[in-house]
C-alpha cells in the first residue's frame, strides 16, 4: 500500500515537473518573441519621433519665414507711411508759406 502510494507520487512528481518544464519553455519562448516584437516596435516609435522632429522643425522654419515676411512688410507699410506723412507735413507748410506771404 505504502509502497503504491510512494510510486503514485513519485509519478505525480514526474508529470508536476514535466509540467513546470514545459511552463518554463513556453514562459521563454514567449518572453523571447516579446523581446522581438518589441525591437520592432522600438523602431517603430524611433522612425516615428525622427518624422516627428522633422516635421516640427519645417513648421517652425515656415513660421519663422512667415514672421520675417510679416516684419518686412511692416517695415516697408511704415516706411510709406512716414512717407506720407512727410509729404503732408511739406505741403501744409508750403501753404502756410504762401499764406503768409500774402
Amino acid at each position: 500500500m505504502r509502497e503504491e502510494r510512494e510510486i503514485e507520487r513519485d509519478e505525480e512528481g514526474e508529470e508536476k515537473g514535466e509540467r513546470e518544464e514545459r511552463d518554463r519553455k513556453r514562459k521563454k519562448g514567449e518572453r523571447k518573441r516579446k523581446e522581438r516584437e518589441g525591437k520592432g516596435e522600438r523602431e517603430k516609435e524611433e522612425k516615428e519621433k525622427a518624422e516627428r522632429g522633422r516635421r516640427e522643425t519645417k513648421e517652425r522654419e515656415k513660421k519663422e519665414e512667415r514672421e520675417e515676411r510679416g516684419k518686412e512688410k511692416g517695415e516697408r507699410q511704415r516706411e510709406r507711411r512716414e512717407r506720407r506723412e512727410g509729404e503732408r507735413e511739406r505741403k501744409k507748410r508750403k501753404e502756410r508759406e504762401i499764406e503768409r506771404d500774402r
